[in-house]
């Protein structure tokens, strides 16, 4: 097993907060169904905890886990997309409450980054994916962009990929209850 897996599931299973590459942009993480942890990351990003934050999975199988009912036409658009979607879904079980939309909704993604599926599924659970910011700042494109503040205050800082330049997040998509599409971000 890689061993920046290793640090990171260390960090992950403390309630820590990790700062790491995703199949987009540089993330901010931790375990998404420890409610201490998340409101770390939304202390850390001087963010309200209305806002929500993306989950990331493993697989299909995990999503089921955290998911009661998923939508039909969600297998078609994560396979007919190019890019990284993350499908908002209704009724989440499982999760850290402060995940969770007022809602009662939460927006998941399922990694295609072989790093990101590693981690969690060593790890066993889902981890958040925020983008690696202060609220209301730029999201940063590369690892050079993290502001050093977050950086210094993060429990630990994955040391891979930090050359790679990813220019957009995912695109989140939400299936209403009658079928119905909607794109959030594009």
């Amino acid at each position: 097993m890689n061993s920046e897996v290793l640090n990171a599931i260390k960090i992950l299973s403390e309630k820590g907060i990790i700062i790491y590459p995703t199949d987009t942009i540089w993330g901010i993480g931790c375990d998404a169904t420890n409610e201490v942890a998340v409101a770390k990351i939304y202390k850390l990003k001087q963010r309200t905890e209305t806002k929500s934050l993306i989950i990331l999975v493993d697989s299909w199988i995990m999503l089921e886990t955290y998911i009661k009912k998923i939508p039909a036409k969600v297998s078609c658009i994560i396979k007919g997309s190019s890019k990284p979607t993350s499908v908002v879904y209704n009724n989440p079980k499982g999760l850290a409450k402060n995940v969770v939309a007022n809602d009662n909704t939460v927006a998941i993604r399922i990694v295609k980054d072989e790093f990101c599926k590693e981690l969690i599924q060593q790890f066993g659970k889902p981890i958040v994916s925020t983008s690696a910011n202060t609220s209301g700042k730029s999201t940063p494109k590369n690892f050079d962009e993290i502001e050093d503040s977050l950086l210094n205050k993060a429990d630990y800082v994955v040391n891979l990929h930090r050359e790679k330049i990813q220019k957009t997040a995912s695109q989140i998509v939400k299936v209403d209850s009658r079928g119905k599409i909607e794109f959030i971000r594009k």
